[in-house]
């Protein structure tokens, strides 16, 4: 159990997996470069001594190993992974305990119990063990060139539905937090850039008809199992604040100062007040891999900034998969994956992919029992259509934009976590003139700006049930029969079924409007396509940048790396309803069909986002950085 970050980063440098580094740092791109090149190494946990510009410690990677969250989370992940099992499916859970109880099963229960009812928050502290400081007295993290200023990137961000509301009613979530830049005023505003479906969107409404200002606590730091409830999809009635004391092994302590939430163990709180007047926040460059632009989000106006006397201010840093947020998303899923079937009667399995960008592509494993009667040769998607309903309305699977889902039915062996043998299990069986079910005009994840405008684009339900429809091939003699139109070229094999086809500047592409990019560009394409003897073999073929595959040298490397490039440029560069094509395309009572191959324009379009780069010399300074400090 630990009572501060401090005493947590002191326990990880006393297990040799956290480094000190005493060289002073820039936290304009060079921290966040050097937290980046650190994870890239498979590196420890940082401790940053001297920033430049703040008196503040500053701490990284704190979270950057599987083996650091078992050590971190060592005293408390057993009664939580037992709560939540409770919490998914309470009769099953008791069934499984007292059908053939067995003393240490029962002695783990009365402990699991005894913890949940030692892990309520608590009353304790006070503003006296606070000094007061201001938001640029904060390390002023710049992570990539184009952010619009400088960002808390680990919050947790505490409201609750009204003022008088009990502590366990407090919602905390993590929204990255702008503290510089823009049109705010300094020290005196800060941009809150919450997304949509979070439960800070409920409250904050809740205020607005209420016409009151909407008290905002912001914690930063204190003990680790504090931010992992930030970021935790909770199950319904199970607060985060629970959770973190069950995680962290004690209870969240906290007291109350002028109707504000504040957390005694926190490094850092920043009280303040959500008004209905928005200001422009952003850009930052995000975890899909892009940055995301200036848009209009609530404004909080700073009340009071306090601080622990030798506070230290953890970060994180995003940008395309896998960063340190991965492996948050990983833990997440192991102990959140009983709450699934519960949650969801008939999903058995869902993943979503990481290396796609989370939201943009999501797996999922069904049962297609509806008509149990019905050989396998004529068996259809039909309960698999009513589950993947239900997954769109699902807490954050509501974000996915492209959703694979299969019946269990026909194979044993399935599993949603091998991303390559699911994907090759749907293009064996889907029917593209049956089988592809789109929502053309939606709300999709914030950060994806593949739609239409904010928030707007669309989703697709490729769902596959009942026997291979085509055999896959993975033959590079295939593709020397296939004579690529002019503006294509180098189409490479991903994987058995799927090609990657890359296409050179062609004049005038970049001016067209985004709902007519493959009109035109495509129809030639179409035609080879259509005449190609394996056409049926490889039903699936992505259209990206020339150049923008980053294909290996060595044969292990370059069929991994171009499989997480097919995943990362296919559904972070593509909006179903306008960059899907394929082969006779035709629209039947409403219903989109065509035959194989499907076509995914998966090209940069003049309305998406720019990419993350960062400067090669501020790499080099990072490295060398990491080098003086003893991290290889």
């Amino acid at each position: 159990m630990y009572k501060s970050l401090e005493k947590a980063l002191l326990d990880l440098e006393k297990a040799g997996t956290l480094k000190r580094v005493h060289a002073e740092v820039d936290p304009h791109l060079e921290m966040a470069e050097i937290a980046r090149e650190n994870f890239r190494q498979g590196g420890p946990a940082l401790l940053f001594e001297h920033v430049k510009g703040s008196k503040f410690r500053a701490a990284c990677n704190i979270f950057g190993s599987d083996e650091r969250f078992d050590f971190l989370f060592r005293d408390g992940i057993e009664q939580t992974k037992i709560a939540v099992n409770f919490k998914a499916n309470p009769v099953e859970f008791f069934k499984k305990f007292f059908k053939h109880p067995k003393p240490s099963e029962l002695l783990r229960l009365f402990k699991a119990a005894c913890a949940g009812i030692r892990s309520l928050p608590k009353r304790s502290g006070s503003i006296k063990d606070f000094e007061e400081c201001r938001l640029q007295d904060l390390p002023q993290l710049f992570s990539w060139p184009l952010d619009g200023g400088a960002f808390i990137t680990l919050p947790q961000v505490a409201t609750r539905p009204s003022e008088n509301a009990s502590i366990l009613q407090t919602n905390v979530g993590m929204y990255r937090i702008q503290i510089s830049g823009n049109d705010y005023i300094p020290n005196e505003e800060c941009g809150l850039h919450y997304q949509i479906k979070r439960d800070i969107a409920r409250h904050h409404q809740k205020a607005l008809e209420e016409k009151r200002p909407l008290k905002v606590s912001i914690f930063i730091g204190g003990p680790p199992s504090h931010t992992l409830a930030a970021v935790m999809p909770m199950p319904e009635n199970l607060s985060e604040l629970l959770f973190a004391g069950m995680l962290g092994n004690r209870r969240f302590r906290y007291f109350e100062h002028e109707g504000y939430i504040v957390s005694s163990d926190a490094d850092f709180c920043i009280l303040g007040e959500l008004e209905p007047g928005l200001k422009p926040e952003g850009p930052f460059g995000d975890h899909i891999g892009y940055y995301s632009g200036k848009h209009d989000f609530p404004c909080m106006k700073v009340k009071k900034v306090l601080c622990k006397k030798n506070a230290i201010f953890p970060f994180t840093v995003v940008g395309r998969p896998p960063q340190e947020d991965t492996l948050f998303g990983k833990f997440i899923h192991d102990i959140t994956k009983p709450m699934v079937p519960a949650s969801l009667p008939g999903v058995y399995g869902i993943h979503a992919v990481d290396e796609a960008g989370v939201h943009p592509l999501c797996l999922a494993l069904g049962s297609e029992a509806f008509r149990p009667y019905v050989s396998p040769e004529e068996r259809e998607p039909m309960e698999l259509l009513k589950t993947a309903n239900a997954l769109l309305g699902f807490n954050q699977a509501s974000l996915t934009k492209y959703l694979l889902i299969a019946a269990k039915e026909d194979n044993a062996s399935i599993d949603v976590n091998d991303v390559p043998a699911f994907f090759a299990h749907i293009l064996e069986r889907v029917h593209f003139d049956r089988d592809l079910h789109f929502q053309t005009a939606t709300t999709i994840d914030t950060l994806d700006y593949t739609g239409t405008s904010l928030n707007h684009g669309s989703k697709v339900v490729i769902a596959a049930a009942g026997v291979k429809c085509r055999e896959l091939r993975n033959n590079p003699s295939d593709l020397e029969i296939l004579a690529l139109p002019q503006g294509f070229k180098k189409a490479t094999i991903v994987m058995p079924g799927v090609l990657m086809i890359e296409s050179s500047a062609i004049p005038g592409t970049n001016a067209m409007p985004p709902a007519t990019h493959g009109t035109e560009n495509f129809r030639e394409l179409k035609t080879v396509l259509a005449n190609w003897k394996f056409r049926e073999n490889y039903p699936w073929v992505s259209i990206i940048d020339e150049g923008a595959a980053n294909i290996a040298a060595s044969s292990e490397a370059r069929t991994n790396n171009i499989f997480k490039d097919f995943l990362w440029l296919t559904f972070t560069r593509s909006d179903p309803s306008q960059d899907i094509y394929g082969l006779d395309e035709s629209i039947e009572n409403k219903h989109w069909k065509c035959k194989a191959p499907l076509i995914v324009d998966a090209r940069i379009k003049p309305h998406h986002q720019k990419q993350l780069t960062i400067p090669d010399e501020i790499t080099a300074k990072a490295k060398q950085i990491l080098k003086d400090a003893g991290v290889q």
